[in-house]
């Protein structure tokens, strides 16, 4: 999966999760923001929730 436009932020979390989602991520050999992402997409495709689709290339940024 592509990255094109990605979005920082600070993310506090218990220390104990952290690891055991480091360990998670490393088993499943991906990297720990790769293994977060991929669950965030798993419990929102589990709510229902669509995403929606990338927009072209060309299209003009709409964030603000």
């Amino acid at each position: 999966m592509a990255k094109k436009d990605v979005k920082p932020f600070l993310l506090r979390v218990d220390p104990r999760v952290l690891a055991a989602v480091r360990r998670w991520a490393e088993e499943d050999l991906r990297s720990l923001n790769g293994q977060i992402e991929f669950l965030l997409r798993q419990a929102l495709a589990k709510r229902g929730v669509k995403l929606p689709d990338d927009p072209p290339a060309d299209a003009p940024d709409t964030d603000g």
